[in-house]
């Protein structure tokens, strides 16, 4: 029997935390804009760009939404390309990927990056291979929508009832809720433990070992 884990990226495998705020800011910045706080630019990371930067402007003009978004994809891919992009894994993670993998689970990872940045991301950490099937915003709706979950459901081969959804925000508990996937949640990312718990994850993890854990429950 395969069982499936469906790792979250930002705040759950990595650490991007410093790389997103500043170039939202940034993107702001070029079109005059003064950006939202932190705290705000937090709360969005999980959804897929457009929807980000609709909920930090909201009531905001859709000419302005649509430059902030070409101005944040511009802005990152000039930060990979130079080298100073710093997206960091969590400690523990690559062993802990290291680990399922030797006891025959499969991994996946559903995340609101693009193709071009979960690539570049999972290969600059060398983990890509440990992956068989990866699944961004460039190919399905934004979270909470299950189409992402479901598309790594789908490639593995494996249901729902085999597959576990980790992840850190409520974005990603309430996308493995919609199609009956267990749901554990991360204590080192961007929404608070208690939301993770709220929206129904089964438990939240503040190591390594109890993530894996949970995930082998």
């Amino acid at each position: 029997m395969s069982r499936l884990a469906v790792f979250d990226c930002d705040g759950t495998l990595v650490d991007g935390q410093a790389a997103v705020c500043e170039t939202m800011e940034q993107a702001f910045a070029a079109i005059g804009s003064s950006p939202p706080p932190r705290s705000a630019i937090r709360r969005t990371v999980g959804l897929s760009l457009p929807v980000a930067v609709q909920q930090l402007m909201m009531g905001g003009r859709e000419v302005d939404r649509l430059q902030v978004v070409d101005a944040y994809k511009r802005l990152f891919r000039e930060t990979r390309l130079s080298g100073a992009l710093h997206e960091p894994l969590f400690d523990g993670m690559a062993a802990l990927l290291e680990r399922l993998g030797a006891d025959d689970w499969l991994l996946g990872v559903a995340t609101g990056k693009s193709d071009r940045g979960l690539h570049a991301c999972l290969d600059k950490h060398e983990i890509k291979h440990r992956f068989v099937t990866l699944q961004t915003a460039d190919r399905h709706p934004s979270k909470p929508h299950p189409a992402m979950l479901q598309a790594a459901l789908d490639e593995a081969g494996v249901v729902a009832a085999d597959t576990v959804m980790i992840g850190d925000t409520t974005f990603d508990i309430d996308m493995a809720q919609a199609i009956g996937v267990r749901a554990i949640g991360v204590s080192w990312g961007y929404h608070e433990p208690a939301e993770l718990r709220g929206a129904g994850a089964i438990g939240v993890a503040d190591t390594m070992e109890e993530l894996e854990a949970l995930i082998r429950e």
